[in-house]
């Protein structure tokens, strides 16, 4: 996995070499305590990677004029490496796809941890610098499972609707007797139609043989069913009917 310090060492070979005076080289070597008077400086990381970096220079390093004559070399240390903190970032997004942003840059002293220990060599010159790493992938913290919901006690059945009573006093009513008609089928004719018809013609309704045939009262449908033959009368065989209020709705076209 590409850590911020690999691409912080990749930038800053590179940016060393070409931004200093005598182009010095940044190799590894042995990890040693720092002289008095060192000057460090660290970034805070926030992103995929978080944590803290910094970078102590050896107090020597501030007296060469690495970053050329008349120059502050303390402030010229601080612009370059804000420069590569910031480039390292970039470097690790290019390489690992992980997205990183430095946060804040200040100024620090030596530390007893030390990652990672360089010198900067120049003709016949080295310097110590010393890094510590504290910049990690986050701990990504699991949600809490999911509380189980109580069970719920099953839904009853909802009640079946009361069947439709009859209007009070419409018993006075139920022996009057009523014309049912069968309805196999319906057409319209213009009259020209109608007025030419004659015997063998046939007429064909709007409904197949077999469809079923409503039982019609005072216009209103009350029921459909099938056609048989009852003692060589035709009869209904009842297959659907309307409800008992639906079916006195048909007496109120009789009074």
């Amino acid at each position: 996995m590409m850590t911020y310090l690999d691409c912080w060492v990749s930038v800053a070979t590179t940016l060393f070499s070409q931004a200093l005076a005598g182009e010095p080289e940044l190799v590894d070597s042995l990890p040693k305590p720092m002289d008095p008077g060192a000057v460090g400086f660290a970034v805070t990381i926030a992103g995929d990677q978080e944590g803290r970096f910094s970078v102590v220079l050896d107090p020597a390093i501030l007296s060469a004029p690495l970053m050329g004559e008349g120059v502050d070399q303390k402030a010229g240390w601080a612009e370059l490496l804000k420069e590569v903190f910031e480039s390292a970032v970039g470097e690790m997004l290019a390489k690992s796809g992980q997205k990183c942003r430095v946060e804040k840059m200040e100024e620090t002293g030596a530390d007893s941890k030390i990652s990672r220990a360089f010198q900067l060599k120049t003709g016949t010159n080295a310097w110590a610098i010393l890094v510590r790493d504290d910049v990690k992938i986050p701990k990504k913290v699991a949600p809490p499972p999911p509380v189980a919901a109580p069970p719920q006690p099953p839904k009853a059945a909802p009640p079946e609707p009361a069947p439709q009573e009859l209007s009070r006093g419409i018993e006075l009513l139920l022996d009057v007797e009523l014309e049912a008609t069968l309805r196999f089928g319906c057409r319209e004719l213009p009259l020209g139609e109608i007025l030419d018809l004659g015997p063998g013609d046939v007429v064909e309704l709007d409904r197949h043989v077999t469809d079923p045939v409503d039982l019609i009262v005072g216009d209103k449908i009350v029921a459909r069913g099938e056609v048989v033959l009852v003692n060589g009368n035709f009869g209904l065989r009842v297959t659907e009917v309307a409800a008992p209020r639906k079916r006195l709705e048909s007496i109120r076209c009789l009074f």
